[in-house]
């Protein structure tokens, strides 16, 4: 019975799958260690509001149970050790130099994990894959295990992907789809599948937990992104042609979300899909399809990643067109992160949107009630050098570039408002007063990428509109 767990990672996915489990489960003892100490900090501070991933409902659970069967420790060795069971819940990110690079997934944090564990434990232990990872990843950690663990210690690897969405992964966590849990099919590995499967037990439906081989559970998590990003790029591409068409791309989720065959999840317009997963993933998914010979399978993937930097760069090209001449142009940037609800900007179509705006003249004010000032400049600064800007030249782009802290401050005196994120914040903003208490001589041009505003209130009042996929855009 496994008593001890280790979660390598105490980020997105770590801390809250960490944390609902030790809720579910008093009985086990869970330590989640991480190299990074401030991060550990931060998660043991009495004040909430430093903890490091912004997550609803999140908060709540940490107090309850951190301290009694949640632990926060960056004595990595120590727990490793004392645990019998590993959770691996480290970053996997797209290569940028090697063999791959741009595509494949770099596994550099899952190999020293691995070669850790392997040199520490004194114990038998099961290793659980939590992590995004390439399929056949277990044969490569199997090989590193074997090459530095201690003789007389054995691993099981199994692979229990998860499916959170950020802004709703309490949620899902409490009410998971499925729960898929992959082993080895032997008497060993299907016993380390079931120590786990107790685990879920606790508060998830057994109908709800699938059982599968080691490769399908790994390769179910590449797939199941690559189709969610694919609907999302499918509604965008077709967003172009509302516009062009005069018909409403609202109207057409509608009827297209009817059909029970389709359904309608995933067919909201947006200026492209952001976070850390659905790229990385989908880029992954093409180097595999590559290194099997599928060229066609790669090629219909990798159509799904150039029609979301379509997306981007089309909204720019709308914002360039319509104010004509952006040197000295003052734009609002309304939200940073790449969805509501979370502080997450990882990939965020903000990013390079804003990057593009900055680059050609224009002086951007972005509020985003969660994302902090320092990930905003750094996040500019990380696309800006990928540009080969230099240091003095970044510099000079950032000042172009100020920071608010609250929205009223962003939307005063500006030439256009940019509507990146969907808060709900941004719906409630009062229009009319904002049109009183403007000192303008004209309205500021709002581009609503998220087709949250109400269009037809604005119109009324005088301003000049766009949002994705409307055909009754004033802004054409």
């Amino acid at each position: 019975m496994i008593k001890k767990i280790c979660c390598i990672g105490a980020g997105y996915v770590g801390t809250p799958t960490m944390a609902v489990i030790a809720l579910k489960s008093p009985n086990l003892e869970i330590t989640v260690v991480d190299s990074n100490k401030s991060r550990i900090d931060a998660w043991n501070s009495s004040n909430s509001y430093d903890f490091p991933v912004k997550e609803p409902g999140l908060d709540d659970i940490i107090k309850e149970v951190r301290n009694k069967n949640l632990f926060f420790s960056s004595d990595v060795e120590k727990h490793i050790d004392e645990s019998e069971m590993i959770f691996l819940a480290v970053n996997t990110p797209t290569k940028k130099e090697g063999e791959g690079k741009g595509f494949a997934a770099d596994l550099t944090n899952i190999d020293e994990c691995a070669k850790q564990i392997a040199r520490v434990s004194s114990s038998n232990k099961i290793i659980v894959e939590k992590s995004t990872l390439p399929v056949r990843t277990a044969e490569r950690l199997k090989e590193i295990i074997k090459k530095h663990k201690k003789n007389d210690v054995t691993f099981e690897i199994i692979s229990n992907p998860e499916f959170l969405a950020e802004g709703t992964a309490i949620r899902d966590l409490f009410k998971s789809d499925r729960v898929l849990i992959g082993c080895d099919q032997t008497e060993a590995g299907l016993a380390a599948m079931e120590s786990l499967v107790k685990i879920y037990k606790n508060w998830i439906p057994k109908e709800r937990i699938i059982k599968t081989n080691i490769w399908s559970s790994e390769l179910s998590k590449l797939a199941s992104n690559a189709m969610l990003a694919q609907r999302i790029s499918s509604i965008n591409s077709l967003s172009a042609l509302t516009e062009k068409t005069e018909a409403k791309i609202n109207e057409l989720s509608l009827a297209i979300g009817k059909d029970h065959r389709i359904g309608d999840k995933f067919l909201n317009v947006s200026p492209g899909f952001g976070g850390s997963c659905f790229k990385k993933d989908i880029l992954n998914l093409v180097y595999i399809c590559r290194q099997y010979g599928l060229e066609e399978v790669a090629e219909y993937w990798h159509q799904v990643v150039k029609i979301n930097d379509y997306q981007r760069k089309r909204i720019f090209n709308i914002v360039n067109s319509t104010l004509v001449e952006l040197k000295n142009k003052k734009i609002s940037i309304l939200g940073w992160s790449f969805k509501k609800d979370t502080n997450d900007t990882r990939e965020s179509s903000s990013i390079p949107i804003s990057s593009d705006l900055i680059i050609n003249g224009a002086s951007l004010k972005i509020y985003d009630p969660l994302a902090e000032k320092k990930q905003i400049i750094q996040d500019l600064t990380t696309y800006l050098e990928s540009k080969d800007l230099s240091l003095k030249e970044i510099k000079s782009l950032l000042s172009q570039v100020k920071i608010q802290s609250t929205l009223s401050e962003c939307l005063t005196n500006t030439n256009a408002i940019i509507v990146l994120t969907e808060w709900d914040e941004f719906k409630q903003v009062d229009w009319q007063n904002n049109k009183l208490n403007t000192s303008q001589i004209n309205l500021p041009y709002i581009f609503d990428t998220r087709n949250i505003l109400d269009i037809e209130l604005l119109k009324s009042l005088g301003y000049e509109v766009f949002q994705i996929g409307n055909g009754d855009n004033t802004i054409k």
